[in-house]
């Protein structure tokens, strides 16, 4: 991380503005550790509800901001009426928001991730990307957040239509396996802010962790699997395989992929 001088790049300008755009970030400045532990005090802000979240620093485009709260620049005075619906949980470097962003502009979705220098990455991406296409990526944003214990926090009851799980941590060590990211309590508050009809789609290139996952969504009685051929004409699947840095990697080492994704019945079903 030195440059020409030998001194320390801090993070914060790792994004250059040039005459005519602004570069993107570059990774090599936001590396850090694959895997956090997610049963640490990670020092999170949170709201205490969903109805107390200022989504305007986020999506400024989309909301104003809450009583008392700073505006950000170029932020509207009134709600657009829009929620969040897609949540990207675990998001690392954002590859799956930005595909996702063009293919359904109208949706406003929301990476989750708990490592700060990854999170600041994807955050200056966004904000390079906004300004570089001017009313493009005003849809997606990232928050710095432990999905596993805050996810009813900022979302209402059935508001995601969509949530994504890809290449989560395996956990391959049995007493670790409380931290894997499907587990049947989870799944119990996924389900809760997930609406009926929504999707979970769930990806690893791990086939015990693939297998896992399978296991306790099989058992959930508010999940159904979805068959392999109704995917086929699901935009967002292909993103799914190949947008993350993740799967751009087992791609390269021409490894495998496994995918199930499963819908959120109703509770009467």
């Amino acid at each position: 991380m030195d440059n020409v001088a030998g001194e320390k790049r801090p993070a914060e300008t790792a994004v250059e503005e040039t005459s005519t755009e602004v570069r993107l970030p570059q990774k090599k400045y936001f590396r850090q550790r694959a895997h956090a532990n997610v049963f640490s005090d990670h020092h999170l802000d949170y709201p205490v509800s969903p109805a107390h979240m200022d989504w305007s620093k986020n999506f400024p485009q989309h909301f104003a901001p809450k009583d008392g709260e700073a505006a950000v620049e170029g932020a509207v005075t009134k709600d657009s009426g829009k929620k969040v619906e897609f949540a990207d949980i675990g998001c690392g470097y954002g590859g799956l928001l930005v595909a996702l962003s063009t293919v359904f502009p109208d949706t406003l979705m929301l990476g989750m991730e708990i490592r700060v220098k990854v999170e600041e990455y994807v955050n200056q991406k966004i904000l390079a990307l906004r300004q570089n296409h001017p009313g493009s990526y005003d849809n997606v944003s990232i928050l710095r957040m432990n999905a596993m214990k805050f996810l009813p926090n900022f979302f209402e009851k059935h508001q995601l239509s969509k949530m994504f799980f890809l290449f989560p941590d395996p956990h391959f060590k049995k007493r670790k396996h409380k931290a894997r990211i499907i587990t049947s309590t989870l799944l119990s508050e996924y389900a809760y802010v997930l609406r009926p009809g929504g999707i979970i789609y769930t990806i690893s290139d791990v086939k015990d962790l693939h297998l896992w996952m399978v296991k306790h969504l099989d058992a959930h009685p508010l999940f159904v699997r979805i068959p392999d051929e109704e995917l086929v004409d699901d935009p967002a699947v292909e993103h799914v395989r190949t947008a993350t840095e993740e799967g751009q990697k087992v791609e390269r080492n021409k490894g495998d992929k496994f995918l199930a994704c499963y819908r959120r019945i109703t509770d009467e079903d």
